[in-house]
């Protein structure tokens, strides 16, 4: 079934906004409960960033294709996926919906609407590893798409989990996620300053992955895709 554009673009905002809520959230409450040991804190953001991003693409999915990340939309127009037109109302859908989920999760920790992050994401090694990490999460959902699009879900959850630690940045691979982490000063923030490289690595990574996909398996992302966070 294809949905008009406006309830695809209001799933797009939901979706990324419960996203965030997820990943800022756990963030909060990671760090809340594991007494200073940041290990455990970042396993249990881990777990509830990708249980959710599970959940949210089953939700979602059928409906806008779950993106919930310009790369993948971008890369999901480009594969003929959605009109070209479309981009900017998803992306919008998407920035913005990760700005509420930001501010979702700040409300119900009791945290000030909007607090600039001071946790400083930089250097060579981790511009590097949000390459990695989009490159991976792009040939994740592009494989699927194109081979095992029921697994889609499982997948793309799952990648994220166990790049949150494989990864020296913990794995943003997504320019609206990284754009909303930098409104919050608690455990999953990202200095403002530090944002313009996380997404300049996001879209070279995810760049990469879309081409070497279309070489070994020259058919289209399917509109059906899913996403990260």
């Amino acid at each position: 079934m294809k949905f008009r554009l406006a309830p695809r673009v209001c799933a797009e905002f939901l979706g990324t906004a419960f996203l965030l809520t997820a990943v800022v959230g756990s963030g909060i409450m990671g760090e809340r409960l594991a007494g200073g040991n940041a290990a455990i804190a970042l396993l249990v953001n881990s777990i509830a960033t990708g249980a959710a991003l599970v959940t949210l693409i089953f939700a979602f999915g059928g409906i806008s294709g779950a993106h919930f990340n310009p790369v993948v939309t971008l890369a999901d127009s480009l594969s003929g996926g959605i009109a070209r037109s479309d981009i900017f109302p998803y992306c919008l859908a998407q920035l913005a919906g990760g700005v509420l989920g930001t501010i979702n999760s700040h409300f119900m920790f009791g945290l000030p609407t909007i607090t600039l992050s001071r946790h400083p994401r930089s250097g060579p090694a981790q511009f590097y590893a949000e390459i990695i990490a989009t490159f991976g999460l792009l040939s994740v959902i592009s494989g699927c798409s194109r081979l095992r699009p029921a697994a889609i879900p499982l997948t793309v959850g799952t990648y994220i989990a166990g790049a949150y630690w494989f990864t020296s940045s913990t794995s943003f691979a997504n320019p609206a996620v990284t754009a909303a982490r930098c409104i919050t000063d608690t455990f999953a923030g990202i200095r403002p300053q530090d944002v313009p490289g996380f997404v300049l690595a996001q879209f070279l990574g995810g760049t990469a992955a879309f081409l070497v996909f279309r070489w070994m398996v020259p058919s289209r992302i399917s509109a059906e895709s899913g996403a990260c966070r």
